[in-house]
């Protein structure tokens, strides 16, 4: 970047001083990242003249840049880089999705409970799971607006709130139509719980971005395993409704300890507050014991418009929407389709896919809706196992993700669950190692 320096000579006499501008010249930019940016430079008589009348001239070079520096908020993150910021923050966001995995991870608990307890019809059982889902589709939308209003910090505490609240209430259901409307609920509040991997994901480094996000997958895993452990605990003693009230509570503590979080710098440059954005990431600097990139911050796209709707079923980005739209239902159904029927198969009395052979039922009595099985803590140890298959599936996109690019990693690994789950059609015991300890 190139300098001007522009000279202006200071002519003081008897009557006063007076300003001539002189020639420029032009420098490099070598010499714009001088200490100094002023330039001083004295003509004519010393000022310690015994001669007080005498003038003199006195020349000043101010040196004017012809483009200011500036920086967007991901040049900012990039340079203060990763440190002890973001390993807090990882931490907080990881108590999120830890208590929203809980939530979920209940529906494969609950749903064999509620069956003894109040006689479900599997149609029944199923709206329990059902109106979770439907809880999250319905309210994405209304948390996406919320954050471009109010911001993602906001949306986290108001959604875990909700999702708190409701939560503890449905520990006091009183029936079935009361359970569904509360559980629906539940699922209304968890639909805003992403934004905190996003907000997570916006204070990262890009050269470390993709593997941070797959590492705090694990609290996902946590948050099962603590569930059902929970379980293992709560259940046999006191009860489902217990197990609901205990859930409920790390929302809670995630809540009160929003408090730390910073809002969004993407979304306070967004929405014209580009002192408070700075703030943040001078929060970040700070913390890190890094320095604050020089000049002035602007957004990542001056006078670009905010996206809509429509903007995904334009002719470029059409055929990227449904793609993903495919991508993510396929997802969500592998993901808590085998969730859901893990705890069906422990249920499941033909001795066959790990539940345990009771000769004496008939198939008709083992698919009657009066018959009902509670778990025992054998099952919830086999469910612990189970969900702790999570675990080397991360470790496995964690190390090949930034070598084979994020397309390969997930269609291996999608090719790699339809393999195993295609086993499930094979007639096994629950412990395949009973046949070899006979």
């Amino acid at each position: 970047m190139d300098r001007v320096v522009k000279f202006k000579r200071q002519v003081v006499g008897k009557n006063g001083s007076k300003y001539e501008e002189m020639e420029g010249e032009e420098f490099p930019s070598e010499d714009a990242q001088s200490p100094s940016n002023q330039v001083e430079i004295s003509n004519g008589s010393d000022s310690n003249s015994p001669s007080k009348s005498a003038s003199f001239e006195k020349t000043t070079g101010v040196v004017e840049q012809l483009a200011e520096d500036t920086y967007t908020v991901e040049e900012a993150v990039d340079a203060i880089g990763f440190g002890s910021f973001q390993i807090k923050l990882s931490l907080l966001t990881g108590l999120a999705w830890m208590a929203d995995a809980m939530e979920m991870m209940i529906l494969s608990i609950l749903s064999p409970a509620l069956h003894c307890s109040w006689r479900l019809t599997e149609f029944e059982r199923a709206l329990i799971t059902v109106v979770v889902f439907c809880g999250m589709m319905l309210s994405s939308w209304f948390w996406g607006k919320v954050c471009d209003k109010y911001g993602r910090k906001v949306e986290l505490i108001f959604c875990s709130v909700v999702t708190f609240y409701f939560g503890l209430l449905s520990a006091a259901s009183p029936n079935f139509v009361w359970m569904l409307l509360l559980r629906g609920l539940v699922g209304f509040g968890i639909g805003g719980a992403p934004q905190s991997v996003t907000l997570y994901a916006e204070f990262l480094p890009s050269a470390t971005r993709a593997k941070c996000v797959v590492a705090i997958e694990v609290f996902w895993v946590i948050g099962t395993c603590f569930e059902v452990l929970l379980a293992y605990f709560v259940m046999p003693i006191l009860g489902w409704r217990w197990l609901l009230a205990f859930s409920a509570c790390p929302l809670l503590i995630f809540s009160v300890c929003c408090a730390w979080l910073p809002e969004s710098a993407r979304f306070l440059i967004a929405s014209g507050r580009p002192d408070k954005a700075v703030a943040v990431l001078e929060r970040i600097a700070a913390s890190n014991n890094k320095p604050m990139p020089l000049g002035r911050i602007v957004e990542a796209k001056q006078g670009s418009k905010r996206g809509r709707v429509a903007d995904l079923f334009i002719p470029e980005t059409r055929n990227t929407t449904f793609l993903l739209w495919f991508i993510w239902f396929a997802t969500a159904f592998s993901y808590y389709g085998l969730v859901l029927m893990t705890t069906e198969l422990f249920e499941y009395s033909d001795g066959c896919h790990g539940g345990d052979l009771s000769p004496a039922m008939d198939k008709a009595s083992a698919n009657c809706y009066l018959n009902c099985r509670l778990l025992n803590r054998k099952d919830y140890m086999d469910l612990l196992w189970t969900t702790l298959a999570e675990g080397p599936g991360l470790v496995l996109t964690f190390l090949i993700i930034d070598r084979i690019g994020r397309k390969k990693t997930m269609a291996l690994e999608f090719a790699l669950f339809s393999f195993f789950t295609f086993l499930l059609f094979i007639c096994t015991s629950r412990c395949i190692r009973r046949h070899y300890e006979q």
